[in-house]
């Protein structure tokens, strides 16, 4: 049987920034599409194992390939991580100029920062001469130098300095900037955006960001209690042995994992209550809380946990909110930061935050086993796909439909 594949219309990242790089090099140029569309064409056959058109009732999963063959998980990349508004890190971590924060999103090594006029920008973290990565890690800076020749750029990553370079050819400084991203915020977050085409744009419009990134249900964010106002505690970070997905879909199973792996978590929510709302590119669980709630419970009356495609969690419950950010390290492996957020009022009970952060780390180990046994599960001969819970498993079905449509477009 032929499969016939839509042509690829658009370059990836990958083309695209190499483009930007090598102008004058139509032969690396034609080597790095030439690679591309090899993984591409692979993966779309796996992409194509499932059927978004059929009902949740009838439907079964993505197949295991989704979870464990190294050309999906390029091609994933691609085009899920590597076009749209991505969300990397939070205000407060550049509240002041001359801050900065660095991560990495696939292959992209990352840097934002806020220059002295206090605008906030975006870079590739890469330097232009020979690609040693320029800063590690958050701070305060004037420049960035790189560590390994003296190369400096400015906040607005103008090369402003280029050692030991005389008797050079064809060299323009103007044309050694650091690479840019697009960048924005929402609330208390920071998003990035790798897609040439935004790169394009001057100007970035914050409603049309919150349109894209949360649709019609960008109000509800604000009901419950996302806001600027909260107080940043603290960050935690899990390397977990499992792909991406595998953590999404634990986060997306409408609690049903809940009263089975999770005993304390369960006690103080009521599970009957738990509903699910579908939205563009979001799924909202919602729960009220038990009916043994005291006052500093830090689940309070109502938990509110948000899923913001394709990889960002929020979880709004009593004085506590929670990020959660699955970052892809390989095909079996993630890395998943949670940031910790407060009400003021709160802030300086020491004890009571000591008690729930360890309360939510008891959660996370029981999630990480879970994760982790998962992944072994789905690269054993025995496992191939599996079938939905309809009632309770709708927001991971509208996961793996939105993965689809990203992939096959």
């Amino acid at each position: 049987m032929t499969l016939l594949l839509k042509p690829i219309t658009r370059l990836s990242l990958f083309q695209t920034h190499f483009q930007i790089i090598n102008n004058n090099n139509p032969r690396a140029r034609a080597r790095a599409i030439s690679v591309s569309c090899s993984w591409s064409h692979e993966a779309h056959k796996i992409v194509r194992e499932f059927d978004p058109k059929i009902p949740i009732e009838k439907a079964i999963t993505p197949p295991s390939s989704w979870y464990t063959d190294p050309s999906f998980y390029a091609f994933e990349l691609d085009r899920v991580f590597y076009r749209g508004w991505q969300a990397v890190g939070y205000t407060e971590q550049i509240q002041e100029p001359r801050d900065f924060f660095s991560g990495r999103l696939g292959n992209v090594e990352f840097v934002v920062c806020r220059d002295d006029n206090g605008k906030i920008a975006a870079f590739h973290n890469v330097c232009r001469h020979h690609a040693s990565l320029l800063v590690s890690g958050s701070g305060k800076t004037s420049c960035f130098t790189c560590p390994y020749h003296g190369w400096t750029y400015g906040l607005n990553g103008e090369l402003r300095k280029a050692t030991r370079i005389s008797g050079i050819d064809d060299f323009s400084i103007n044309d050694f900037g650091l690479v840019p991203i697009k960048v924005a915020t929402w609330g208390p977050f920071v998003l990035l955006n790798m897609d040439n085409e935004i790169l394009q744009k001057d100007n970035i419009d914050t409603d049309n960001v919150a349109s894209e990134w949360l649709g019609s249900s960008s109000e509800l964010f604000s009901l419950n209690g996302v806001d600027t106002t909260l107080t940043y505690v603290c960050r935690r970070e899990y390397i977990i042995e499992c792909n991406w997905k595998v953590f999404c879909d634990n986060y997306l199973d409408g609690g049903y994992h809940v009263p089975f792996a999770h005993k304390g978590l369960a006690s103080g929510l009521s599970l009957d209550s738990y509903t699910t709302s579908i939205f563009e590119k979001v799924s909202i669980q919602s729960a009220e809380g038990g009916s043994k709630q005291k006052e500093d419970d830090r689940l309070g009356s109502k938990a509110f946990y948000a899923f913001i495609y394709p990889n960002f969690m929020i979880n709004r419950y009593g004085p506590w909110m929670d990020t959660n950010l699955a970052i892809p390290l390989g095909p079996r492996k993630c890395l998943v930061v949670f940031d910790y957020f407060l009400e003021a009022s709160f802030k300086d009970d020491k004890a009571f935050i000591e008690r729930c952060l360890a309360d939510s780390e008891k959660v996370q180990m029981e999630d990480i086993r879970l994760c982790e046994g998962v992944q072994k599960g789905i690269e054993s001969p025995a496992y191939s796909t599996g079938r939905y819970a309809p009632n309770v498993e709708k927001a991971m079905h509208h996961f793996h439909c939105l993965l689809y449509d990203n992939l096959i477009n």
